[in-house]
């Protein structure tokens, strides 16, 4: 659907689709960040607002790369088919992520995994394409891109690693370890829960039971508190000496 073509919905869900907000939205990529507004207009222009129901699939792994995708609203899960048939969560993605950005290193042009709405989603739809493009005439661009790509790597290097761990309380603590925000301030710091449990259980390998387990566990230690969608970390340490306790 078109960007001029959106509808207007009668709630603040309509000020995420006013080019302003597309136009930060834009920005936020880090590999974007070095375009000017009149550039990013232009990619706008060519770009289509999509709208996704719950469970609905967006793309599927192997297939034709035409579109890259950045999150405008919604949760998104990013699923890879293994070779035995079964399919396994790499992540999920929420406002501002991109998706669909490592077909850009494929030789085929095909997406590498499959991404499924688990929620009412917004998607900003940029023809790949005009990304290739604006690689190839930006070295900024292309510099960036290829240093989040190795970023991305290793990412997905430690998730590997943390699947790894036999003990499902070392997988729970080494993510939310991940998750915490970047500050040296002292006193709690908060990771927000805001995809499914079930969701974040399959992300850990683990069920959804097993999570909850755990993150009571640790809530009863101390080491955390929970409060609807914000887990609170309240001492760090305790939470890092898990990992060197058996469960």
């Amino acid at each position: 659907m078109p960007m001029d073509s959106v509808p207007s919905p009668s709630s603040s869900t309509e000020l995420l689709f006013r080019p302003r907000q597309l136009r930060d939205l834009v920005h936020g990529v880090p590999w974007l960040s070095a375009l000017d507004d009149d550039e990013v207009d232009a990619l706008l222009a060519a770009s289509e607002v999509r709208h996704l129901k719950s469970r609905e699939w967006l793309f599927r792994q192997d297939a034709p790369a035409h579109w890259l995708y950045i999150v405008i609203s919604g949760v998104v899960r990013l699923v890879r088919d293994t070779i035995d048939g079964r399919q396994a969560t790499i992540r999920c993605v929420e406002r501002g992520g991109p998706l669909g950005q490592l077909s850009m290193v494929s030789s085929e042009g095909v997406y590498l995994y499959s991404t499924e709405a688990l929620r009412r989603t917004h998607v900003l739809a940029i023809p790949a394409p005009r990304c290739r493009a604006l690689m190839d005439t930006h070295p900024a661009c292309r510099a960036e891109f290829m240093s989040r790509l190795a970023l991305e790597l290793t990412e997905r290097l430690e998730d590997m690693a943390l699947l790894t761990q036999a003990d499902a309380m070392a997988r729970l603590v080494s993510y939310i370890l991940r998750q915490l925000p970047g500050s040296r301030a002292k006193g709690p710091r908060v990771v927000r829960l805001t995809i499914p449990k079930r969701w974040l259980a399959a992300q850990l390998a683990m069920t959804p039971e097993t999570l909850s387990r755990l993150l009571g566990k640790l809530r009863d230690s101390g080491a955390i508190n929970i409060d609807r969608q914000r887990l609170v970390v309240l001492d760090e340490q305790k939470l890092r000496d898990t990992l060197l306790t058996d469960d």
